[in-house]
């Protein structure tokens, strides 16, 4: 495109004055007009390229070995999901307490969990949620996480279904030198904007360092949306509805960057404000603010 215009001008440089600011001016305006229009937005849009090295592919069991549907209306079953509890801000300077086993901000109902951020004073906070964990009742190593959500709307919150080492194996820090593994990941100011991302002591927010990738979603908060990780050896990979947004390969030299070769566990949380989700602000008028999920399963890495 560059070597025509230029030998367009060239041409246009030999003839009158008048002829070629009127040939510039038909020249611009069939630029514009020309102009294709932008594609419209399709479900699960990849905004960042994912790499293109090939590793070695692996398989999963057909049938999950450890799941949860939600099928027993009330709070979630203590056999399978605890609590964190508290209004630390939890390392981001978070605006809610989470409470434990409060039906008020983790029920089910209808074959679907609702994860509910409500504004009310509960210690120094002015929120109250839930952060659901399987720390101590299932933690695994390796496998494919499937889950189905739908994302709250609203201006101040903080949506994720993550992963985190179930101890303390490597370096001087639990975090980031044990690893996270974020399986979805979603702020209320940036509405449909979905994150998928990996922190270990190399790569992290704390440093700028951190290995993650973002798709656009359409009917986020209208319509559940399936979220999945596929971890392995070699891996570490998201998708949308199917569609992969992101990988982290296994660069085989050293915990510091790849420490996820220990068991993990699941936990999914609404969190209000904090470094990240309250960067624009908290909007009062969003409350009670609701994060469901109809169901999460996790299959085993096949031998």
């Amino acid at each position: 495109m560059e070597r025509i215009i230029r030998g367009e001008i060239l041409f246009l440089a030999k003839i009158k004055p008048y002829m070629l600011r009127l040939s510039i001016l038909l020249l611009s305006l069939c630029t514009l007009s020309c102009k294709s229009e932008e594609p419209a937005v399709e479900p699960a849009t990849v905004i960042q390229t994912l790499p293109t090295v090939p590793v070695k592919e692996y398989s999963f069991s057909a049938t999950p070995f450890w799941a949860d549907e939600f099928e027993k209306n009330g709070l979630p079953d203590p056999a399978k999901w605890g609590y964190d509890e508290g209004g630390s801000g939890w390392g981001n300077n978070e605006l809610q307490y989470y409470t434990k086993a409060n039906i008020k901000n983790a029920h089910i109902e209808d074959g679907v969990l609702t994860i509910e951020a409500i504004k009310e004073k509960l210690d120094d906070k002015n929120y109250t949620s839930a952060r659901l964990v399987t720390k101590g009742k299932n933690d695994f190593l390796y496998g494919r996480v499937e889950a189905r959500a739908k994302i709250p709307a609203g201006r101040g919150n903080w949506a994720a279904i993550w992963m985190l080492a179930s101890q303390s194996d490597y370096g001087k820090q639990y975090w980031p030198d044990n690893g996270e593994i974020d399986i979805l990941e979603h702020v209320g100011y940036d509405p449909g904007i979905i994150h998928a991302s990996v922190h270990t002591k190399a790569y992290n927010h704390m440093i700028n360092t951190q290995k993650t990738s973002r798709a656009i979603l359409e009917k986020w908060d209208t319509e559940f949306h399936l979220f999945r990780i596929d971890w392995t050896p070699d891996y570490i990979r998201s998708y949308i509805d199917g569609k992969l947004y992101f990988e982290f390969q296994n660069p085989k030299t050293n915990w510091e960057q790849w420490p996820f070769d220990k068991k993990q566990h699941i936990l999914m949380n609404l969190a209000i404000g904090g470094n990240w989700g309250g960067q624009k602000g908290v909007d009062d008028t969003i409350f009670p603010n609701k994060f469901q999920i109809d169901y999460i399963r996790v299959y085993a890495l096949n031998p």
